[in-house]
C-alpha cells in the first residue's frame, strides 16, 4: 500500500527523516476506497461534459458532503469527522485522479473556506458557520489575492475602518481569482483589509449589500471550479465579523496558507497519477507498427519518469501531511511538497500527451483536460518561486 501510518523519527533541524513505515490506517483505507469508488461513479464519466460547459457540478458536490469529505478534519461538535490532515490529502489525491475542479473544490472549501473560521473564530462564529460547511452545504471562501497583491500578499489594499457611531466594520475594495465565492451554496467569505492597525479578516456572508461577486473568469484549466473577482463598496459588518484578533490578518492567512499548499501538493500527486494511469493503458492498447506503442523505449521510458515522480512527490506530500499532524514544524517540508509535486504535474502532463499524441491534442480526452489544469498548480497558494523562498530562508540563507 502507498500510504502510511507513519512511524517516524523526525530530526527537526534535518532536511529529512529517518525511518518510515508504509502502512495504511484501517479507516483511511476505508475512506480511499470510498472517495475512490465516489469518482469512478459520480465525477469520472461527467468531467468533460463540465468542463467543456464550464458548469459548476453542484449536484456531485453535495453528494461529496454527504460522504463526510468537507467535515474531514473538524471536531464531531461541528458535525466533523475528527479525522487527520492526512486523510483528507487521501480524498483530495484521489478526486484529483480524474477531475481537478472537484478536487479543488474541496480542497478550498476546507482550507480557505472552513479552516479560517475554526482557527481563529469565536465559539459563535464557529457555530454559525462549521456544521454547514462540514455537512457540505454550504462552501466558504478565502478573499486575500487582489489584482496587485498576489504573492505579495502583505501589498493589500482593500481598506477597513470602524464607524463608531454604528459599532460597523466598512470595507472597500477588490479581491481576485476567489475560488468557491459565488456558487449556489457559498454562505461566507473571509476577506483581508487593511487599517492603521495593519492587516485584519472579516466575515463577509453571501448576500451582503456592498459585496458584489463579478461574472466568472474564462480560465485555461479548472472550468468546472468556481473562480470570481469581488469588489466590496463600502460594505457594512457588525463589529462581531471581526474575524481573530485585529491586526493579525496577516499572520493567519500565512498559517492558512502553509496548510492549502499540503493540500494542493496532494492534488498535483493526484493529477500525476491520473496522467500515469492513462498512459500506460494507452501504451498498452495502442499499435504502431505492428504492436502497443508500450514497447518502444521512448514511450516505456517516459511512463518510468511518470512513475518515479509519482513516487518522489508522494512521499513528499504525506510526510509533510504526517508532520502537520503530529504538531512539528511543516512550514519548510510544505513548500517543498508543494514546488516538487507541482512542478512535476506540468512535466507529467505534458508527457502524457505527447504519448497520446494527437488523440491528447483532443478536447475530452482525460490527459488534454490534466494538461490544462496542472499549470495552475505552479501558480495558486504561492508561486513555485515564493516556494523556492520559503525553502531558501528555511536554509538559513541571507534576506536581503
Amino acid at each position: 500500500m502507498w500510504f502510511w501510518k507513519l512511524n517516524c523519527l523526525v530530526d527537526s533541524k534535518a532536511i529529512g527523516f529517518r525511518t518510515m513505515d508504509f502502512e495504511l490506517m484501517h479507516h483511511q483505507e476505508e475512506f480511499r476506497e470510498l472517495i475512490e469508488s465516489f469518482a469512478a461513479k459520480e465525477i469520472a464519466p461527467y468531467a468533460d461534459l463540465w468542463d467543456e460547459r464550464g458548469e459548476f457540478p453542484l449536484d456531485t458536490i453535495l453528494k461529496l458532503g454527504e460522504l463526510g469529505a468537507f467535515g474531514i478534519t473538524f471536531p464531531e461538535e461541528f458535525g466533523g469527522l475528527n479525522l487527520e490532515f492526512s486523510t483528507l490529502c487521501i480524498a483530495i489525491e484521489e478526486l484529483a485522479k480524474v477531475d481537478s475542479s472537484v478536487a479543488i473544490t474541496l480542497s478550498a472549501g476546507v482550507g480557505l473556506g472552513a479552516n479560517p473560521i475554526f482557527s481563529f473564530g469565536s465559539q459563535e462564529q464557529k457555530m454559525r458557520y462549521l456544521p454547514s460547511m462540514c455537512e457540505g452545504k454550504a462552501l466558504g471562501a478565502f478573499g486575500l489575492t487582489e489584482p496587485d497583491a498576489g504573492s505579495d500578499a502583505g501589498a493589500t489594499r482593500t481598506k477597513v475602518r470602524l464607524d463608531e457611531k454604528t459599532n460597523e466594520w466598512v470595507i472597500s475594495g477588490s479581491k481576485a481569482y476567489i475560488t468557491n465565492s459565488g456558487t449556489p451554496i457559498t454562505s461566507v467569505i473571509t476577506v483581508t483589509a487593511r487599517d492603521e492597525d495593519g492587516v485584519s479578516t472579516f466575515l463577509v456572508p453571501s448576500g451582503t449589500p456592498g459585496l458584489v461577486v463579478e461574472p466568472s473568469y474564462r480560465k485555461l484549466g479548472w472550468h468546472a471550479s468556481d473562480t470570481h473577482g469581488l469588489s466590496l463598496d463600502e460594505v457594512r459588518l457588525p463589529y462581531e465579523n471581526l474575524l481573530g484578533a485585529k491586526g493579525r490578518g496577516f499572520a493567519q492567512f500565512l498559517s492558512i496558507l502553509d496548510d492549502g499548499r499540503i493540500a494542493i501538493a496532494a492534488l498535483a500527486l493526484g493529477l500525476i497519477e491520473g496522467c500515469l494511469a492513462e498512459s500506460i493503458e494507452y501504451a498498452k492498447t495502442r499499435n504502431a507498427f505492428g504492436g502497443p506503442i508500450g514497447r518502444y523505449q521512448a514511450v516505456a521510458f517516459m511512463c518510468s519518469d511518470m512513475a518515479t515522480k509519482a513516487s518522489a512527490a508522494r512521499h513528499l506530500v504525506y510526510h509533510a501531511a504526517w508532520l502537520k499532524d503530529n504538531s512539528k514544524p511543516y512550514k519548510q517540508a510544505a513548500a517543498m511538497a508543494k514546488l516538487f509535486a507541482t512542478e512535476a504535474a506540468v512535466e507529467v502532463s505534458r508527457s502524457a500527451t505527447q504519448i497520446f499524441g494527437g488523440a491528447g491534442f483532443i478536447e475530452g480526452n482525460a490527459v488534454a483536460r490534466h494538461y490544462r489544469d496542472a499549470k495552475i498548480l505552479e501558480i495558486g497558494e504561492g508561486t513555485s518561486e515564493i516556494q523556492r523562498l520559503v525553502i531558501a530562508r528555511s536554509l538559513g540563507l541571507p534576506q536581503k
